[in-house]
């Protein structure tokens, strides 16, 4: 048994929200660049390099890289031979987000669905949490904006409509968000599971890297034709009709029912950010 105080994951959390609100992930650099280099739109081109320009900026002047700071996602993956002590686990990720937020004046965007007053601190954040073997803790931060939240769409299949299907309802959720999320998008999808899981785990797609391939050859194979299919849209960066209009499809898959077959499919705008450590 490994005692971990909750301190530790408070100040992890702070470094995480700091580092992700002002730093693209390296794999989405450096699809922005491929996608640049490929570009035959001279205006989708211009979009591709100001956006790229734009995240040169965030880091040299240390400033939010998007206005829209997200939602924070915490996912964590809590060993089963840990033993927590100190402040509650909840309690110290919302710690963390709150002094993160404050301290690199991030906009606080949380508020009541209802009455939409704001929380004034970002919190509450998402948290998912996942019991595995081992004594570590692995902790995902991921700032996740709305405009690009709000393009996602949860499909109840029938089984029968398989593969075709599931390809079909990625292309589609793209086809229908059109500009709105900020294009080239990142789409995370999953596969499987019941209504619930089946968005948690379209939602764990966003944290690999993009280009990264699912293990299964035939997942993998999904991934590349819906891409393939998306950038044919030609909705292109910003809407302006150009090559690129999503940087990759990742998807995660879990067993579901045999009279069911979910796909949900999450979009991310252009501006991936997440960040890993483990403890």
């Amino acid at each position: 048994m490994r005692k971990i105080n909750t301190a530790l994951i408070e100040q992890n959390i702070y470094e995480m929200a700091l580092h992700a609100g002002v730093n693209l992930i390296p794999s989405c650099r450096a699809a922005l660049e491929k996608a640049k280099n490929a570009e035959s739109s001279e205006t989708a081109r211009f979009a591709l390099e100001t956006l790229i320009k734009n995240s040169e900026i965030a880091v040299a002047e240390k400033m939010p890289v998007c206005q829209d700071t997200g939602m924070a996602v915490v996912m964590l993956e809590i060993g089963q031979e840990v033993f927590l002590e100190g402040k509650s686990l909840s309690a110290a990720i919302n710690d963390g987000v709150r002094r993160a937020y404050n301290d690199g004046y991030f906009r606080k965007s949380v508020c009541d669905p209802i009455t939409r007053v704001n929380t004034t601190d970002n919190t509450p954040a998402v948290i998912h949490t996942e019991i595995v073997d081992g004594d570590k803790i692995n902790v995902t931060f991921m700032p996740k904006g709305f405009g690009s939240e709000n393009m996602s769409k949860l499909y109840m299949l029938k089984p029968a409509q398989g593969v075709e299907g599931i390809i079909g309802s990625i292309v589609e959720t793209v086809k229908l968000a059109g500009s709105r999320p900020c294009p080239p998008v990142y789409v995370g999808v999953g596969i499987g599971g019941s209504f619930d899981t089946c968005a948690f785990l379209a939602k764990k797609a966003l944290t690999r890297d993009i280009g990264s391939a699912n293990p299964r050859e035939d997942i993998a194979k999904i991934e590349c034709e819906a891409l393939a299919r998306i950038n044919g849209l030609k909705i292109g960066c910003q809407g302006f009709h150009g090559n690129t209009t999503a940087l990759g499809v990742s998807c995660e898959i879990a067993p579901t029912h045999i009279a069911g077959l979910p796909v949900a499919v999450n979009i991310q705008c252009h501006c991936v950010r997440c960040e890993r450590v483990t403890i």
